[in-house]
């Protein structure tokens, strides 16, 4: 069963990636990549990492997702619907990503006897993270919120065409 869900979550998290590049609308390709990110989230919990599997959805699906439908909101969509689709740079892009894969392929053949892999710890870690987070960078992670905040309503209230 596990080797199910694992090709069931990576064939969808190829197909997210793949509608990420293939959407020409910035909004369905931002959809595309939440998509993409809550397959990955579904690896983590194969993997009995449920921590990183929270933390996938919560802060890239929700927040970083967020940031870029802002800037989505902010970009003058219809020239860019107007522009045409260049075949050439697709092209060169393809054969980039497909370097780029065989070089990491190679790299990967040739590094695969040098690692062993960790044992699982206990969940001391994920209470230390905690621990500092709401302890000693409390006021940082506030402020963080507080510049979130005022991000989101300064790309609001610049994306308005009028304000009355």
């Amino acid at each position: 069963m596990e080797s199910l869900l694992f090709w069931f979550f990576t064939f969808g998290m190829l197909l997210g990636g793949i509608g990420v590049i293939a959407n020409r609308n910035p909004i369905a390709s931002a959809l595309s990549l939440v998509i993409s990110i809550c397959f990955l989230a579904g690896l983590y919990l194969l993997l009995n990492a449920f921590f990183l599997a929270a933390i996938q959805i919560i802060v890239y699906a929700g927040a970083v997702m967020v940031l870029f439908l802002f800037i989505v909101m902010l970009l003058d969509l219809r020239a860019e619907a107007k522009r045409p689709f260049r075949w050439g740079a697709f092209f060169v892009a393809f054969v980039v990503a497909v370097l780029f894969f065989v070089a990491i392929a190679r790299v990967t053949h040739s590094m695969k006897d040098r690692f062993v892999a960790a044992p699982f710890g206990n969940s001391d870690n994920i209470t230390a993270i905690g621990n500092l987070l709401f302890t000693r960078y409390l006021l940082p992670f506030e402020v963080t919120s507080l510049l979130l905040l005022v991000a989101m309503i300064g790309a609001i209230l610049l994306s308005k065409k009028e304000l009355k």
